[in-house]
């Protein structure tokens, strides 16, 4: 029996426009963004050189819950994204949590992306220029870019992704040059204001301000509670599962190619960095990627660069801005949100879902007209933002180890299997919670996690409300009904193996 809770709508659907391209492009452009070019400047400037031990852990971390995700969107051909498959395993009041929750993941860091874009970026080019007005301009781009087609999506977005690539690599190639020529250069130590004189090398990486854990034992702790930001996204592909061709061949394709993305573009990027310039040159609210071109001298490229980082941040919030629409609309056509959520364009894009989503972008301004910009308040809006995407993997790896326990015949059969499936799920999950801890050493990120489940308080309230339809409660009961009947299948599956 299949649970009701996930069958698809009986209007037309979404379309399955985006190809492997997209989908690998997409992956890679909701991963790297602000994250990486505005977020790593204080993630270095607090942790030193251990920040690329830091990035290595999370995005090791990270790949299994992206294959667990991996396993469960293929092991049901019905799934349209991670809410779907909750809902199937755990029942009706996890997709709820779930869904909504995910959207609100989105609707912060998109707010965060904002931010950074008008009062840092925009700023750098324009700094007598009210961050209101680009905040409000770049809102209205981005909707303007989601209203066509999901292949218009799918190549704005490719494009996007594709001027980080290049400028990533870009970034590796010079760097490498100036350490091959021994560029010197002279800098301003952040921490004391002194004038330090530096020479371009592997050995900055050890040999510089107290060497490789430099920011100290606590330095690196709460190198963990910024860096984790720089990979909300990873899970993206996740939400493209309905509008993906050919899912069983390229969603695997898409999380594969994870450990290596994280290798090139997050810890080859800061090996570089932080190899050409010493590390306690950096500034908490700098991009080090803008900053490492301005001290080299070269005033063009800190132009071309903040350009960039320009881009991907609004690349970041684009792709936010296509999954919260993707998620709402999941809900919508499920119940568990207005039913206004679920009409499609002629193009089967989810407008309505769209437009809830911008308009809550619009929040960025309070933010903004408050002066909680740059770090303080980049600090408290990433850290709600981490935790509610903890939430959601965590979902994913408990939806994971039901499926596992109740679906033993499913798993056997997946051409898809998640590597170390019934030890890493806890091993992620403890760390996580090293993570928790982690967040209440700094005051800025403390803020963060107790502001953070008021709104667990609110997506609860509203379940409560939700519960209290008929429609709801038949789906719990044919819920309970499907475990059983799992149950029962997975009791005989494993007698007649013993």
């Amino acid at each position: 029996m299949t649970n009701s809770h996930v069958q698809a709508p009986r209007e037309p659907g979404l379309e399955r426009a985006l190809s492997n391209r997209h989908i690998q492009l997409i992956a890679i452009g909701g991963a790297i963004g602000t994250g990486l070019f505005m977020g790593s400047g204080k993630t270095i400037s607090v942790a030193g050189p251990s920040v690329v031990l830091v990035y290595m852990i999370i995005g090791f971390m990270l790949y299994f819950v992206m294959r667990a995700m991996g396993e469960l969107l293929l092991s049901r051909t019905h799934y349209r994204n991670f809410a779907d498959f909750a809902g199937d395993i755990l029942g009706p009041g996890a997709a709820f949590f779930l869904g909504w929750t995910y959207w609100f993941c989105w609707v912060v860091t998109g707010v965060a992306d904002v931010i950074v874009i008008s009062s840092v970026y925009i700023t750098y080019w324009l700094p007598v220029l009210p961050t209101w007005i680009p905040a409000v301009a770049v809102i209205v781009l981005l909707m303007l870019l989601n209203l066509p087609s999901v292949r218009g999506f799918g190549e704005t977005e490719f494009w996007f992704a594709m001027v980080k690539i290049v400028a990533i690599v870009a970034l590796i190639v010079a760097g490498i040059v100036l350490i091959a020529t021994g560029f010197t250069n002279e800098y301003t130590d952040a921490r004391t204001g002194e004038s330090i004189v530096g020479t371009a090398s592997l050995m900055n990486l050890f040999a510089v301000g107290g060497g490789f854990f430099g920011g100290g034992f606590m330095g690196f702790v709460m190198g963990f509670q910024i860096a984790v930001f720089a990979f909300v996204g990873v899970e993206l592909v996740g939400t493209t599962a309905a509008e993906t061709r050919d899912p069983e061949r390229n969603l695997p394709r898409a999380v594969r190619a994870i450990p290596i993305r994280i290798l090139l573009f997050y810890v080859g990027s800061l090996v570089i960095l932080i190899s050409v310039v010493p590390w306690v040159a950096f500034s908490k609210d700098e991009s080090p990627f803008v900053m490492l071109f301005s001290l080299a001298g070269i005033g063009a490229a800190a132009h071309l660069v903040n350009l960039v980082v320009l881009t991907s941040a609004a690349s970041s919030a684009n792709s936010g801005i296509y999954s919260t629409s993707r998620m709402v609309y999941t809900l919508a056509t499920s119940g568990d949100a207005p039913r206004v959520f679920s009409r499609l364009t002629r193009a089967r894009v989810p407008r309505n879902a769209l437009f809830l989503t911008g308009v809550l972008l619009l929040s960025s301004l309070v933010l903004l007209l408050t002066g909680l910009d740059k770090s303080a308040g980049f600090s408290i809006v990433t850290t709600i933002s981490s935790l509610c995407f903890m939430f959601v993997w965590t979902m994913i790896l408990i939806s994971y180890l039901v499926y596992r326990r109740r679906r033993p015949q499913d798993h056997a059969g997946s051409a898809f299997k998640m590597p170390l499936g019934t030890t890493m799920p806890y091993i992620v999950m403890a760390f996580f919670l090293f993570l928790l801890w982690a967040f209440t050493q700094d005051p800025e990120t403390r803020a963060g996690l107790i502001a953070t489940p008021v709104w667990f308080v609110v997506v609860g309230i509203g379940y409560l409300v939700l519960r209290k339809n008929s429609a709801h409660a038949k789906l719990r009961a044919d819920h309970a009904t499907q475990v059983a009947e799992e149950r029962a299948a997975a009791s005989a599956w494993r007698a007649h193996r013993a």
